[in-house]
C-alpha cells in the first residue's frame, strides 16, 4: 500500500525547488533524519463488550520514519521546503489478532505486508510568521498530536503561526484530511465520542485557530483555543499551566477547560459535553509525584478527532475516562535515573480510577487501571540514538471490555544532517 497522490506531486515540486534554492541558509541550516521504529503491541481482552468478540490483539512491525527539515532562503520571505518519507512493515500478524492500530486491515481480513507515505511541506517566513501548506503534524490542546503506534499520523492542509509579539504563539488552520497512523491514503475525518469511533459521519474540514501567552520568565502559560469539525461539533478550550520553585522542590500545576456542541448540519447529531481537568506536580531531584482529578459533564462523552488524544489530565493510553459523565482521579510517580548517575533511564507508574460514568444502561459505570512504563536512551557512544520503551498496563471496567496490554518499542535515530 502506497501513497503518492497530491502529496507527491507537492514533493516532487518541493525537490525541483531544493535543486533551485541552493541558498546558504536553506542548506546549512537544514537538517534530516531517519528513525527505525520496532513496535510489538499485544491487548488481552477479557469481560468483552460490544460487537467485536475478537479475545486479543497482538502484531509485530517495522517502521523507518525519514524526516527532512530545511532552512530558509535569504530576504524578508524566507522559502523552504519540509518532507517526510514513512514505510510499516509486518513482521507478525494474523486474522484474528489484527486491530493494534500498527497496521492496516485489508478487506480479507488479514494485515497488510507494508504501506508507505511521502508527503512535503512549502512553508514561508516573514519575521516571525511562518505559513505552511502540504503535510502537518499539528499538536494542539484541540487536535493533540498522537504519536503512539508504528508511524506517526498526518494531516494535508495549511497552517500559520505567529510569534511577532514576546510571549504570544498565535494560530490557525486549515485541514482537509488526514492520514491515519495505520494508513498509506488520506482519509476524511471522523469524531471519537470518550472510547467510541462515530464512523457513521465525517467530515472534510477542520478549522482552528488559538493562541498561548507565556509569562512570569515562562513559568506560566495561558491558552485560549476554538476548533471545529465541519458538520460534526465545535470545541473551545482554555488552559493554564503554572510551575513554581519553592526550596529544593519545583511545584505545577496544569489545569483546562473544555466545551463542545453540535455544529453545522449535526450529523452526529446533538453534541453536549463538558470537560474540566486537573494535573498538580511536586518534583525534587530525580523524583516527581502527581495527583490529577478529571470530570466529564453533560449529556454526551468528550468529543475528538479520531483517533487522536487530547491533553486530559487523566487520558492514559488504554482508558481514556472521559466517557458521559465520568469523574476520574490519578496518583501518579516519576524518577528520573539521572539523579542516581544513570542518565536516560525513566520510570512511571500510574493508577486512575474512574466512576459516576452515565452508561445509558440502568447502572453506573466504573473502571480503574495501573501503568507501568519503563524507558532508557543510550547517552553516548556507538549506540547513541538507541532508545527501548516497555510498557505494561491492566485496565478493568464493568461498561466496556477489560484489557491487560504490553508493548516493546525499539528505537533508533541516524542524523543525516
Amino acid at each position: 500500500m502506497t501513497n503518492f497522490p497530491h502529496c507527491g506531486l507537492l514533493f516532487l515540486c518541493a525537490l525541483s525547488f531544493c535543486a533551485n534554492a541552493a541558498e546558504p541558509g536553506f542548506i546549512k541550516d537544514a537538517s534530516a533524519t531517519l528513525q527505525a521504529r520496532n513496535y510489538y503491541f499485544s491487548r488481552d481482552f477479557s469481560g468483552i463488550v460490544g460487537a467485536n468478540q475478537q479475545s486479543k490483539a497482538e502484531e509485530w512491525g517495522q517502521g523507518f520514519i525519514f524526516n527532512f527539515k530545511s532552512g530558509y532562503t535569504p530576504g524578508p520571505l524566507g522559502v523552504g521546503v519540509d518532507a517526510i518519507g514513512l514505510l510499516g512493515l509486518k513482521l507478525d500478524s494474523s486474522p484474528d489478532r489484527t486491530g493494534t492500530g500498527l497496521l492496516p486491515v485489508q478487506d480479507d481480513g488479514r494485515a497488510a505486508d507494508e504501506y508507505s507515505r511521502v508527503g512535503a511541506t512549502l512553508k514561508m517566513r516573514y519575521s516571525k510568521t511562518e505559513l505552511k501548506v502540504g503535510e502537518l503534524q499539528t499538536n494542539l490542546p484541540i487536535l493533540q498530536y498522537n504519536d503512539s503506534r508504528l508511524l506517526p499520523p498526518t494531516y494535508q492542509g495549511v497552517s500559520l503561526t505567529s510569534a511577532e509579539i514576546t510571549g504570544l504563539t498565535l494560530q490557525a488552520g486549515h485541514l482537509s484530511s488526514t492520514s491515519l497512523r495505520n494508513e498509506a491514503g488520506d482519509e476524511k475525518m471522523i469524531a471519537m465520542l470518550g472510547h467510541l469511533p462515530q464512523r457513521q459521519a465525517d467530515s472534510d474540514a477542520f478549522n482552528y485557530a488559538g493562541g498561548d501567552y507565556s509569562f512570569n520568565a515562562n513559568r506560566t502559560t495561558a491558552s485560549l483555543w476554538y476548533g471545529r469539525l465541519e458538520d460534526i461539533y465545535q470545541q473551545g478550550f482554555v488552559g493554564l499551566k503554572h510551575s513554581q520553585p519553592l526550596g529544593d522542590w519545583t511545584l505545577g500545576a496544569n489545569l483546562g477547560y473544555f466545551t463542545a456542541r453540535e455544529q453545522g448540519d449535526a450529523r452526529l447529531g446533538d453534541v453536549d459535553n463538558r470537560a474540566f481537568y486537573s494535573l498538580l506536580s511536586a518534583k525534587r531531584g530525580g523524583h516527581t509525584f502527581s495527583v490529577g482529578y478529571q470530570a466529564i459533564y453533560g449529556d454526551d462523552a468528550f468529543p475528538r478527532v479520531f483517533p487522536n488524544i487530547s491533553p486530559l489530565g487523566n487520558e492514559v493510553p488504554t482508558y481514556e475516562f472521559s466517557y458521559t459523565d465520568e469523574r476520574s482521579w490519578q496518583v501518579r510517580y516519576d524518577y528520573d535515573f539521572v539523579a542516581m548517575g544513570i542518565p536516560g533511564l525513566t520510570a512511571t507508574v500510574r493508577y486512575l480510577k474512574g466512576n459516576n460514568v452515565d452508561t445509558g444502561l440502568g447502572f453506573e459505570g466504573k473502571e480503574h487501571e495501573r501503568d507501568l512504563d519503563l524507558g532508557y536512551a543510550v547517552q553516548s557512544g556507538l549506540l547513541r540514538g538507541l532508545g527501548i520503551r516497555l510498557r505494561n498496563a491492566m485496565a478493568r471496567s464493568n461498561y466496556r471490555s477489560d484489557i491487560d496490554e504490553n508493548r516493546v518499542i525499539l528505537s533508533y535515530t541516524w542524523t543525516l544532517l
